[in-house]
């Protein structure tokens, strides 16, 4: 799928950035970019898109993002309504690997962060004790300016490379070929899908949103994303699902209908699909 091209600001003028973030939503773009990310999310919730992955995230999530990996943090509807109370706060570190340049990468002692860098590129997020201590480092970076930042971040990838507490995110590594009428009409696609999936939506619908007949929508979607767009917004779903069912608010039958699904056949039929587990299966393993 194509992507918008983000250049990152570096206002600093250092080798890289770090910042934190306290808006109404996150960047509301499908896009990548050349330096590699390390995002930990202090606040907010909503579905992230990382190549051909859609899963939730939430409060204390922690990815790594690597160069030219698309992604897209969809904040959740409500931080759309104008609340002045609602936003979200995010840690975000940026840095392009060249400043750690080839010869060094290639050293025999650094095998593990270049192996890193290179799984980032199909995104990863960080658990557990490894995601504390990384965590740590980036407060620290924030608030002491004085220190070696070059070196704290070469530690830092140092740390993660050697961790097991990492999770690969997307299932291949996204080729980019940037397009300004591609990218504003998949991010139509996208926005409009992550607003309205907990109805229907039908092709012809979409299609009208992306500006194309339905057969040629069908084709248009499936040529750049590998999926059917009912799939993609079953994704979508059951990514919601899962977190409904976590929260235990709501009946597994109920949360059927909250997600989207018309009827429990088709909720129980694509949970498994997406999943491989029933939702029922899915809900003893957390209530």
């Amino acid at each position: 799928m194509k992507a918008h091209l983000l250049k990152v600001s570096n206002q600093s003028l250092s080798s890289f950035s770090i910042r934190k973030d306290i808006v109404s939503y996150f960047y509301n773009q499908y896009h990548y970019h050349p330096e590699i990310e390390l995002l930990f999310i202090e606040k907010g919730t909503g579905t992230q898109f990382v190549g051909d992955s859609i899963q939730r995230f939430q409060d204390g999530d922690l990815l790594l993002i690597g160069s030219d990996c698309p992604h897209y943090l969809r904040s959740d509807n409500m931080y759309f309504q104008g609340d002045e109370n609602l936003h979200v706060a995010a840690l975000v570190v940026h840095f392009n690997p060249e400043i750690l340049g080839d010869a060094f990468l290639n050293l025999v002692e650094n095998r593990f962060i270049l192996q890193l860098l290179e799984k980032s590129k199909k995104g990863l997020r960080i658990h557990a004790k490894t995601k504390d201590a990384v965590v740590k480092q980036m407060r620290q970076m924030l608030t002491n300016a004085d220190q070696n930042q070059i070196l704290e971040l070469f530690k830092l990838m140092d740390f993660v490379s050697h961790s097991t507490e990492t999770e690969l995110l997307a299932s291949r590594i996204i080729e980019n070929n940037p397009n300004d009428k591609e990218t504003a009409r998949l991010n139509q696609i996208y926005n409009y899908s992550a607003k309205h999936f907990k109805r229907k939506i039908s092709i012809e619908e979409i299609a009208e949103v992306a500006h194309l007949s339905s057969n040629s929508f069908c084709r248009y979607f499936k040529n750049r994303t590998r999926k059917h767009f009912t799939h993609f917004l079953n994704e979508i779903r059951i990514e919601y699902a899962c977190k409904l069912i976590k929260e235990n608010q709501f009946q597994v039958t109920q949360v059927c209908y909250e997600a989207g699904f018309n009827n429990f056949p088709n909720f129980n039929n694509a949970f498994k699909k997406i999943t491989g587990k029933t939702p029922l299966q899915y809900s003893k393993e957390f209530n």
